[in-house]
């Protein structure tokens, strides 16, 4: 498949959006006529400023929030013209999201936590498969206040990769991260891509992140202001920034 896209498949379509929050001189317009494809098997970095509309973008795609104007198909079917049943189905079926939070639950282990999206008819080796996917085979019954951020910010990496989506949404995955606890998360996140076939969105303001992905977006003011095709994109291992 060719990094331009072409003879690749497209698994969501963005068209025009708009969103803006407020009246009046507290408005803001958080998107200003967005539009983008995002192709299966590929890792796509959103890189932007506080402010940019990045984050906004994400939650649309994800179907948490609705534009004012434009359309997002997945599949046929377009997000804003799903009934809540339906949207909620997307959300819950199709869609993996990881964020700067961990949002683990405290009183579960890591895999009683992964264990929480899967599948009931999944049993416990597909647990254990989700989590050594992303090194965490021996962690299994430890509970995230017995586990450093960055194997917290795994377990919710595996989390979200156990309902198996086509699309894992990541805003600011590595923020809340020291620099090694961050290269690991990006570390497990490329494998996913490269090894495992994965389709996986990255929002950052980092942007060196930028140089992992096959392709690169960069926002401000609430538009795409350049779209970059990395021919070679650079491992995760050697990033530094």
């Amino acid at each position: 498949m060719e990094k331009n896209g072409a003879n690749r498949n497209i698994i969501l379509s963005a068209k025009d959006l708009v969103k803006t929050y407020g009246k009046g001189e507290a408005q803001v317009h958080a998107l200003g006529g967005v539009s983008l494809d995002i192709y299966e098997g590929e890792l796509l970095a959103i890189l932007g400023s506080s402010g940019s509309g990045k984050s906004t973008l994400l939650n649309m795609l994800g179907g948490m929030d609705q534009p004012d104007s434009g359309s997002i198909t997945v599949g046929g079917r377009e997000l804003r013209t799903m009934k809540d049943r339906e949207l909620t189905r997307y959300r819950r079926d199709d869609v993996g999201f990881v964020f700067q939070s961990f949002n683990l639950i405290a009183e579960l282990t890591a895999k009683e936590n992964v264990a929480m999206t899967a599948e009931p008819s999944k049993g416990k080796n597909y647990i254990k498969e989700m989590l050594e996917l992303v090194g965490l085979g021996a962690k299994l019954n430890s509970y995230p206040m017995q586990m450093s951020g960055g194997e917290q910010q795994r377990v919710s990496i595996a989390r979200a990769l156990a309902k198996d989506p086509r699309l894992l949404l990541c805003d600011e995955p590595t923020g809340a991260l020291d620099y090694e606890t961050g290269k690991q998360i990006l570390i497990a996140l490329e494998k996913l891509v490269r090894e495992h076939g994965k389709t996986v969105v990255i929002v950052t303001h980092t942007q060196e992140i930028g140089r992992m992905a096959d392709r690169v977006i960069r926002m401000r003011s609430g538009k795409i202001i350049e779209q970059t095709v990395n021919e070679n994109p650079v491992s995760a291992e050697i990033m530094e920034w």
